[in-house]
């Protein structure tokens, strides 16, 4: 049997201001989905500067389940910097984030650490170099 799901209510804000360009703006989007199960909300946001952004998402749904994910990166004076964090509504949270910085010769040292679902972390890193 096939669910049809019928949209309650689509909405989308953006939240500009007209002096700012267009690197430098915060959106955010938010659709209700209303179906024979139950109904589903989910929310994304988008912020955005010269150098860096971040998004964030959130899906909410019947009974208690759903998840808030946040990403964002930045690069300021040859770093990078960046990562990834979901925490769902039973507490869990894992994810991942990265720095790599340019050591001005064609190299750069990079780190990378995970969190998983059971709380561990795992660390990577090292240098990589351009191969011209």
């Amino acid at each position: 049997m096939k669910h049809l799901f019928v949209f309650a209510a689509i909405g989308t804000t953006a939240l500009t201001a007209a002096a700012l360009p267009a690197e430098a703006r915060d959106r955010t989007r938010v659709v209700n989905v209303q179906g024979a199960n139950g109904s589903l909300v989910k929310q994304r946001s988008v912020s955005r500067e010269p150098g860096s952004r971040a998004v964030t998402r959130s899906v909410q749904g019947s009974e208690g389940r759903g998840y808030v994910s946040s990403r964002g990166r930045s690069v300021e004076d040859g770093t990078y910097t960046g990562g990834r964090t979901t925490t769902t509504n039973s507490g869990t949270t894992f994810g991942r984030s990265t720095t790599a910085t340019a050591n001005g010769d064609g190299s750069a040292d990079y780190s990378t650490t995970r969190t998983h679902r059971d709380g561990s972390t795992t660390t990577k890193s090292g240098t990589v170099t351009r191969n011209d």
